[in-house]
């Protein structure tokens, strides 16, 4: 729980700020707030921050007033959240900010970045040795430029004891669900997740890129057709010699390529893909697990249970539970009287 009755969240502003990187925590943090405090004090405190203050256009073109960083001198801070974005291809992070950063970051609960925001908190000095993530598209640079980050790319948020670093754009509103969560209990961010009709939740270890789609941009036109046909039969037989057969090579000749093409096996791919497919059955529909598991490829429940407990960290049931879309279940009556969709949890 936050130490402050009242948790102040801090988010940084700058020029060409992604607008999304810093209103989605925003709504996120004011609806939890709005729905869930009751008679109490407000969960959230939220104050939007530049070096100077005033008017800060974002990205889009959009302008966001934000008070000076003077403004807090003094102020008890229980977060801060730096919002990614840049003009062209390089980030430039504002001297201001990055002294701001490095001074008061010792003084907070938490440390976060979305996007490319972690470019701050690393010229701060505070992702040295650390475990991160950031957008994809700059995962390179940001090592180039600070190698002694630990970044991991396929991750859509990290938490690092008090530091969160998450993945682009949208990720920012996963990231700031789990900080809700954590401060105020799963009902809470389900209850935010479900008034931003969003996914609750997405977690940390969900991958940036869908698995046959990033293999796709790696491999050209090779093995478009072979992954096509493994999506649509993941319950068959996936060996490598029934898809060395599928893609008219010799086991070996085929294994060799696709580890070269790809940079992984093909049973790491088969892996990848099956899981995938099971993490969106649970999203979206209410089979059983039994039956997920076997049109999945999965086999039998039991399997199913340690395969996600392994990559995820979680069991199937939970992630239905975190991960599930949102559905509508509004009878007439419902309806007629005015009360809110339920989730399906």
């Amino acid at each position: 729980m936050p130490a402050l009755a009242t948790c102040r969240i801090v988010i940084l502003a700058h020029e060409h700020m992604n607008l999304l990187d810093l209103t989605g925590p925003v709504q996120a943090l004011a609806t939890a707030s709005r729905r869930c405090s009751g008679n109490g004090p407000p969960l959230y405190e939220i104050t939007v921050a530049s070096a100077d203050g005033g008017l800060v256009t974002s990205s889009s073109g959009l302008q966001v007033m934000t008070v000076p960083l003077s403004a807090l001198d003094g102020m008890a801070i229980d977060t801060i959240i730096a919002p990614g974005g840049c003009q062209g291809q390089e980030y430039f992070s504002p001297p201001a900010l990055i002294a701001w950063v490095r001074q008061r970051a010792p003084t907070v609960r938490r440390l976060c970045s979305v996007c490319t925001g972690a470019f701050l908190l690393a010229a701060a000095g505070q992702l040295d040795g650390r475990r991160v993530t950031t957008h994809w598209e700059w995962v390179e640079r940001l090592a180039a430029l600070h190698p002694a980050v630990h970044i991991d790319a396929d991750r859509i948020y990290i938490q690092d004891g008090a530091l969160w670093t998450s993945a682009g754009v949208t990720a920012g509103i996963d990231l700031t669900l789990a900080l809700i969560e954590e401060d105020y209990g799963h009902k809470v961010a389900m209850e935010t997740a479900r008034q931003l009709v969003v996914f609750m939740k997405r977690s940390g270890g969900q991958s940036q890129f869908s698995t046959p789609l990033a293999a796709q941009e790696q491999e050209g036109d090779i093995f478009v057709e072979l992954h096509a046909w493994m999506a649509d039969n993941l319950a068959s037989d996936l060996r490598v010699e029934r898809l060395a057969e599928r893609a008219g090579m010799a086991p070996r000749t085929f294994a060799r390529s696709y580890a070269a093409k790809l940079g992984r096996t093909p049973a790491m791919m088969v892996a990848s893909m099956r899981l995938e497919a099971a993490c969106r059955l649970l999203e979206e529909t209410d089979q059983p697990l039994k039956r997920i598991a076997a049109t999945t490829g999965h086999g039998d429940e039991q399997n199913l249970r340690r395969v996600f407990q392994r990559r995820l960290e979680l069991s199937p049931s939970q992630y239905r539970q975190r991960h599930a879309a949102l559905a509508t279940r509004v009878s007439p009556g419902d309806a007629a009287g005015g009360r809110s969709p339920a989730t399906r949890e």
